[in-house]
């Protein structure tokens, strides 16, 4: 029995049928947690969606896109390269089970002593673990309570930084931008929206250059997507970035959890 977790999806099922089976894929035994964004800029959204939801040892944290769609079929709008999801037959379906995914999820290994956290753009060093546990099931709560209410407020990139006296939309947007689109961070924890490259502009770093090295000490692993221009280095092996591009003609990753061992499929 193997847990794996595997980088960004966005549509692209061939690939993610071959690296399925590559790791000799056991439904019945194995476990396979995907880092976000299963949907979009790739051609089978719509099949990838169907594939996860038919086979319960499967789960996601939500992505940005994943986001994005459940928005677009709050409002019932097809669009673009969604719009197949959107209409079909069983969108209430995928809504219900999309709607339902955390933005977080943490697993502690007993047997090897290690605790990884796995998020789609990873967790900022403003919050401890626990906290960012506590602010992502806010957010998975206010979801399913108010589904429509929440998409519509996560649209901005105000504010910029977390302060815990925010409420209400505020709120649920500052932690959808730190847990689905974070990249760089300045040191107040101020988010940088605009830079999607692997270089920091003056006076921002990677997220993860801010962490303390307590996690080394800890065993803990963040396990992250979202950010393919990384092509998965971090220069830290507590810090596992798998989206390396797969949608951009890269490759598809997954990482096994019980020896950190990665394996790829090209696209």
């Amino acid at each position: 029995m193997s847990t794996y977790v595997i980088g960004d999806l966005h549509g692209c099922y061939d690939q993610f049928a071959r690296i399925l089976d590559k790791i000799n894929y056991n439904s019945a035994l194995d476990r396979i947690i995907l880092t976000g964004d299963l949907v979009n800029r790739g051609p089978e959204s719509l099949r990838i969606l169907n594939y996860c939801m038919a086979d319960k040892n499967i789960n996601t944290v939500l992505g940005n896109h994943d986001l994005y769609l459940l928005y677009l079929m709050s409002i019932n709008q097809g669009k673009g390269i969604l719009k197949k999801v959107i209409e079909a037959q069983n969108s209430s379906q995928i809504f219900e089970w999309l709607v339902n995914r955390p933005l977080l999820i943490k697993i502690y290994n007993k047997s090897l002593g290690k605790s990884f956290v796995i998020s789609h753009a990873g967790i900022p060093e403003i919050w401890s673990i626990q906290k960012a546990e506590r602010l992502a099931k806010e957010v998975s709560i206010a979801l399913k309570e108010n589904a429509p209410y929440v998409l519509q407020a996560m649209w901005g990139d105000k504010p910029d930084r977390w302060d815990d006296g925010l409420t209400h939309g505020e709120r649920y947007r500052t932690i959808i931008n730190y847990l689905t689109r974070m990249r760089f961070l300045s040191e107040s924890g101020i988010l940088d929206f605009n830079n999607t490259s692997s270089e920091p502009e003056k006076g921002f770093k990677p997220w993860f250059d801010y962490q303390s090295k307590s996690h080394q000490e800890n065993n803990q692993y963040f396990i992250f997507g979202h950010w393919a221009a990384l092509n998965g280095q971090t220069n830290d092996p507590h810090f596992i970035g798998l989206d390396t591009g797969c949608v951009w003609k890269g490759n598809l990753t997954a990482l096994r959890l019980e020896d950190l061992k990665k394996i790829s499929v090209k696209y």
